[in-house]
């Protein structure tokens, strides 16, 4: 391992040991990284290069390293996603950088991915190309804290875990997730969603967290009652003044479903006495359900 966090460094050392798998040089202030910084070092398992200043990566900086699982490039001044990424990584983390465009294949042939972190960059919906996310999977994709105003076409149907909390989407679309079949998590909160389409939800039928809290919704959206593993449901913080009796649980009494372990309700104008006793039937305890504390 070649560790030199917080020295002071402006480019990657030379002469680092060929058999070395694990290089760290976070915290310091690399400004780029170069063609043949890391020529020979085939073995190599894991990167970090985070907290530095870096800008540019040449597009042959990584090749040869066919086992390289972690790759962590954040909290630098990236300005797009690095070319030519080795197809090994497992964590790939990008977030706090300066990418405003998504590329057309910038993750080809990234089929191992578990992790993409692309959080806390000016990504704009427009910026990423259409193809960006073609011939790739990942499990875990975060782009919170950016500018989307609507959620990104054609993401990895791979995906199990969605972030997109911390932007500007004001509308869900029925077509949003139809290609997200195993899709288990997904974070919508701190946007400014007024709208949610009928059936949007009936594409994601395992998931089992769906947070949308934080929101300028109205009305509990469609769909719910018919999530069969749904157990977490966050709307907390919107605008909601009334809930039906069956925006939660199944209307026929025979459809199984999972009992919900925690539904919040909280921080909306809807009154808790205004609402009919079996709307909450599927929850596992009266303790799942978070209710009052609206302020106008």
């Amino acid at each position: 391992m070649t560790r030199t966090q917080e020295e002071g460094l402006t480019k990657v050392p030379k002469d680092i040991p060929a058999n070395t798998q694990l290089i760290d040089l976070q915290n310091n202030d690399i400004t780029e990284i170069k063609e043949d910084d890391f020529k020979g070092l085939d073995h190599l398992y894991a990167v970090f290069l985070l907290k530095n200043q870096i800008s540019k990566i040449h597009p042959k900086a990584f090749r040869n390293m066919n086992n390289l699982k972690i790759l962590h490039l954040s909290y630098n001044l990236l300005p797009r996603v690095p070319d030519n990424l080795p197809t090994s990584i497992q964590s790939l983390r990008l977030h706090d950088n300066q990418i405003s465009t998504i590329q057309k294949g910038a993750f080809k042939g990234m089929q191992e991915l578990n992790v993409l972190e692309l959080s806390a960059n000016p990504i704009t919906n427009s910026g990423i190309e259409a193809g960006a996310f073609d011939n790739m999977a990942t499990l875990y994709l975060r782009i919170a804290e950016s500018k989307l105003t609507a959620v990104p076409k054609d993401l990895p149907s791979s995906l199990t875990d969605l972030h997109l909390d911390y932007n500007k989407i004001a509308k869900v679309e029925s077509e949003d997730f139809l290609r997200l079949k195993n899709l288990q998590s997904l974070w919508l909160d701190f946007n400014q969603i007024k709208y949610v389409e009928n059936r949007t939800f009936a594409s994601i039928p395992r998931v089992r967290e769906i947070h949308l809290d934080n929101n300028k919704l109205k009305k509990v959206p469609p769909g719910f009652n018919n999530l069969k593993y749904l157990q977490v449901l966050y709307l907390h913080s919107n605008s909601i003044s009334y809930v039906g009796v069956n925006d939660f649980c199944p209307s026929r009494a025979r459809v199984k479903k999972t009992p919900y372990t925690r539904i919040s309700l909280y921080a909306n104008p809807v009154k808790y006495w205004d609402m009919q006793p079996p709307t909450f039937r599927c929850v596992s305890s009266h303790n799942s359900v978070q209710l009052g504390n609206h302020r106008k």
